[in-house]
């Protein structure tokens, strides 16, 4: 009787399992299906995250002084949608945190998962909410007096969407860098957003500021995306305060991405 025997390399060769095809694309697209799943499971907390700006519509329109020209609320909402844009976006990192303290972000580490992705995917996310956000802000406010120009809307969205990405990008980084360390990622959002939003101009304008003062306006992203989303409410597309706005928008967005990746390849 003859025994055949198999040589063992070969056994593992022909057991082998194959792997499911990956990509930067697909591992994207699975993580950005990841993250939003809870979102549209539960709108609620988008509609909660919705609070502050509204709260602070409802203090600072019966502030707003007369104009000539329409509505004070033209000049006053983009601002908010942005303000919201930069609150919701800079806070996300705050779920990353958590999956850290519970062991789900290591798990997903060493997942066939690209890091790239991992990172790009929860950055695009922040679209969602932003757009969400901004259709309730409009739907509000505008049976009061606010004059809806579609198209510059939707100009305008894309802008804000960009800058969402960045921020929720950076975010994400500051969270990876903090890791079980919630004080620390508060702290510095505390630190940074507050100064963004004060020298943007949203609340007041910055005209009649010190030299100093414009000097921080001018060099802050975020002025030139309120700029560029006041012009587009109020139906006007003046080219040189568009393209700011976007060209900021996307500086932000690369630097948050090319950032929040460095620090995810990083991540253990």
């Amino acid at each position: 009787m003859t025994t055949l025997t198999v040589p063992a390399a070969q056994v593992r060769h022909t057991t082998r399992v194959p792997s499911r095809p990956t990509g930067f694309l697909t591992d994207t697209w699975t993580v950005l299906l990841r993250e939003l799943t809870p979102k549209l499971r539960q709108p609620a907390s988008m509609l909660f995250a919705m609070m502050q700006p509204l709260v602070f519509l409802g203090l600072f329109a019966p502030l707003l002084p007369d104009v000539e020209n329409g509505s004070a609320l033209q000049w006053f909402v983009p601002g908010i949608v942005v303000m919201t844009a930069l609150m919701g976006a800079s806070m996300t990192g705050a779920d990353l945190t958590a999956e850290i303290r519970s062991g789900s972000h290591e798990r997903l580490l060493v997942s066939p998962l690209s890091r790239p992705s991992l990172l790009v995917g929860r950055a695009l996310k922040e679209v969602v909410p932003v757009l969400f956000q901004t259709a309730v802000i409009l739907a509000v406010v505008t049976p009061f007096s606010f004059d809806l120009h579609l198209g510059g809307v939707l100009v305008g969205a894309v802008i804000v969407s960009l800058f969402a990405i960045g921020l929720g990008a950076l975010s994400f980084a500051l969270a990876t860098a903090a890791k079980e360390q919630d004080w620390v990622f508060w702290t510095v959002q505390q630190m940074l957003i507050f100064p963004l939003l004060l020298l943007s101009g949203v609340l007041l304008p910055l005209d009649g500021a010190p030299g100093w003062l414009r000097f921080l306006s001018d060099i802050n992203p975020m002025t030139y995306v309120v700029e560029a989303e006041r012009a587009l409410f109020s139906g006007e597309f003046p080219a040189d305060v568009v393209t700011g706005g976007f060209v900021a928008a996307a500086v932000v967005a690369a630097l948050g991405v090319l950032v929040g990746v460095r620090t995810m390849e990083r991540s253990s």
